[in-house]
């Protein structure tokens, strides 16, 4: 089992349930960021002493500093500080729970000082996976992944023969507007766009759910992941979230994984492979959900997932683009200055435009899509 973890992004949704899962079989914390909220990571950082909290924000960091003035923690700021947290010498596992590509540079910093991965952080291979996959390969670390729908993946994939996957069926919960049309959708408030069905999570991956962009990027992600193309990634809408995802092998067999609506489960999985430990989730009774059901995503009227599979299959710098554009878009909604249709519009079109997809997909060059495309957009 791993006994030494930081937590990139601790007072988020993933950060917290992480800290649950250390909290029930003792593993040990040594370093933890957050963006902010220092009022939730000064009581984490007094309930598992880290070495080691590093706020983004300099001003929050200077606060927090003074509010740990009588233990032995050290406060770092900036994002040299949550980079020194990435690398911290003492965690052999780095949960990275940021949200956005902010998480991409902590995430090769990990990578390059040898730590084991456990990735929530989905937008580090969407914009980053040709950097990140080679970095993982030099450097001969492992990469868990958070996310429910690819720990399924990762799960019913064990044991799995060489060659014996015929297709990945990532589950999709339809997010808060399923089955709405285009013109239910034009004018609907923030609030009802961050009313998710099933899952707790913040405000930008439940926006993202009701988009479909979230799984759009997912699609992406297991694309890295799994070494698989897009035309051997399915979606499928699954109101229920109870079976997280699927696979699908070449005798047409079908394996899924099934739990409650509980992130602790991939979580901890990331975390203690490959034991299978107890957790603190509920039990599935199947018979009190006595009902699952399926149906096709409207990529017509949900633009965004179609977007994400047209720059995955383009290359490049694209999805990049689609990621950066997309969390832009994202932002300028919760701020109430665009509509939520107009959250797809933008990002379709920043892909459509792009014309740097001829440029090596470097660092730099990802960094530079990245930044050139949220200007656009917040301009």
């Amino acid at each position: 089992m791993t006994r030494s973890i930081t937590v990139l992004g601790s007072t988020g949704s993933i950060g917290v349930q992480t800290l649950d899962v250390a909290r029930m079989h003792h593993i040990k914390v040594v370093a933890l960021t957050a963006n902010q909220r220092i009022d939730i990571l000064e009581k984490q950082a007094r309930e598992f002493q880290p070495a080691l909290v590093a706020v983004r924000d300099a001003q929050a960091a200077a606060q927090l500093k003074i509010a740990l003035a009588d233990t032995d923690i050290t406060v770092l700021s900036g994002e040299e500080g949550i980079l020194t947290a990435a690398r911290y010498e003492t965690a052999d596992t780095v949960v990275n729970a940021i949200v956005g590509v902010a998480g991409l540079l902590p995430t090769l910093e990990a990578v390059s000082a040898g730590k084991q991965l456990a990735l929530a952080n989905k937008e580090t291979l969407v914009a980053g996976g040709v950097v990140v996959k080679e970095a993982i390969r030099q450097h001969g670390v492992k990469l868990y992944p958070v996310d429910s729908e690819h720990s399924a993946i990762f799960q019913c994939l064990q044991g799995c023969p060489e060659g014996a996957l015929k297709k990945v069926i990532l589950t999709a919960s339809g997010g808060a507007f399923y089955g709405k049309t285009r013109q239910e959708l034009a004018n609907v408030t923030v609030q009802q766009a961050l009313t998710h069905p099933n899952w707790s999570m913040g405000a930008k991956i439940t926006i993202d759910s009701a988009t479909l962009m979230n799984k759009g990027l997912e699609v992406i992600e297991a694309s890295w992941l799994f070494d698989v193309p897009d035309e051997k990634i399915d979606v499928l809408v699954h109101r229920e979230s109870i079976i997280h995802s699927m696979i699908q092998l070449q005798d047409n067999s079908v394996i899924a994984q099934l739990g409650v609506a509980d992130m602790r489960i991939p979580i901890q999985y990331a975390l203690t492979y490959p034991e299978r430990c107890p957790s603190p989730v509920k039990e599935l009774d199947l018979s009190e959900i006595a009902t699952l059901t399926f149906g096709k995503p409207d990529t017509d009227t949900f633009e965004c997932l179609a977007i994400c599979r047209e720059a995955l299959r383009r290359g490049g710098l694209l999805p990049t683009v689609a990621n950066a554009a997309n969390e832009a878009a994202v932002q300028l909604f919760l701020e109430g200055k665009i509509s939520f249709l107009q959250i797809p519009a933008l990002v379709g079109q920043a892909v459509g435009q792009f014309d740097g997809n001829n440029s090596t997909v470097t660092l730099e060059n990802i960094l530079a899509a990245d930044h050139e495309t949220r200007q656009k957009i917040l301009s």
